[in-house]
């Protein structure tokens, strides 16, 4: 079989500014995204691609909102958005991939896999939001959210703006795993964990139920790739490397780094909790189960990336 890697796609990068958030906006990005995927097809990689949705579960979460304040329609639960916009995206990957593998003659097919992801009920995070949605506000404009829904947590991220956060439990297993390796076997590309997968609790009778949440994307990204036994890990963002010192004089950007240096630049609290620091951790859960490697960069970079002439390459 082909070497198999798995592509994170992140939320923030399917949403260009706050003035081009449409569906269409949107879309034009994933054709984009779906250009340096099928790039790295035609090289000869057995692919596996997922997606965040942060912006996208905070666009439907407003959207219910006034539905309901304007029309008395019914709120839809976090958990359903977190559903829906896996659906909505999954299918414009999966479009977007299947037209460009049509217009390069790439006799490959693709499959949005519905994914379930368990986590446990007791997940301290439950008591802790962190987890980023929707757009990112001015201080004011957050002020102003506040004085409606004094329920709701805020945090500044990375210098860009102020974002909600939400409750986001750890992923513990990959509930569809065993239909995306019966796909990729079958020579599939598969879109699968959108969002980071819908969350789940196993109840005692053993069967599911959803709970509101958002699993953070790339913790559960890494746990697919430990389950159908990835070699590669590539995360996209908005940036071409891991910097340390990020936004100060003496910021540098990282190349390639070990583990064992990950860690340290993690104990000197290099990474943004909301920003980078997620991604590095899950490269390293990935790296210490049976990765062999992490790639961090821009989708622009993906091809130039897994030829290992771009992007922040992390090893054992």
């Amino acid at each position: 079989m082909e070497k198999l890697v798995i592509v994170a796609i992140g939320g923030n990068s399917l949403v260009k500014d706050n003035g081009r958030n449409t569906i269409q906006d949107q879309y034009e990005a994933v054709c984009e995204t779906a250009v340096n995927i099928a790039d790295m097809v035609q090289e000869g990689y057995n692919v596996v691609v997922t997606h965040g949705n942060g912006p996208q579960v905070g666009f439907a979460l407003q959207r219910c909102e006034i539905a309901s304040e304007v029309a008395q329609m019914p709120l839809v639960p976090l958990v359903n958005c977190v559903a829906d916009t896996q659906g909505g995206i999954g299918y414009q990957i999966q479009q977007a991939l299947t037209n460009e593998f049509a217009k390069r003659g790439i006799n490959k097919k693709v499959a949005s896999v519905i994914t379930q992801v368990e986590v446990s009920s007791e997940d301290p995070n439950f008591q802790n939001p962190t987890k980023p949605v929707g757009s990112f506000f001015t201080l004011e404009q957050t002020e102003e959210m506040q004085k409606e829904h004094a329920d709701w947590v805020f945090i500044e991220d990375s210098g860009r703006g102020y974002r909600r956060v939400v409750s986001s439990p750890k992923p513990i297993d990959i509930v569809e795993k065993d239909a995306i390796k019966s796909l990729i076997e079958a020579g599939y590309v598969v879109v699968a964990v959108g969002g980071g997968g819908i969350p789940v609790v196993k109840t005692s009778e053993n069967t599911y139920e959803g709970i509101d949440a958002v699993i953070d994307k790339d913790f559960a990204t890494s746990l697919l790739a430990e389950q159908i036994d990835a070699e590669t890990l590539i995360i996209t963002t908005g940036v071409p490397q891991v910097c340390i010192n990020f936004g100060k004089p003496n910021q540098k950007a990282l190349e390639r780094i070990t583990v064992e240096e990950t860690k340290q630049y993690v104990a000197e609290e290099h990474f943004a909790k909301g920003s980078m620091l997620p991604k590095i951790e899950a490269s390293l859960s990935f790296l210490e189960k049976n990765g062999t490697s992490v790639i961090i960069t821009n989708p622009e970079s993906l091809k130039d990336a897994i030829l290992s002439k771009a992007g922040t390459h992390i090893v054992r």
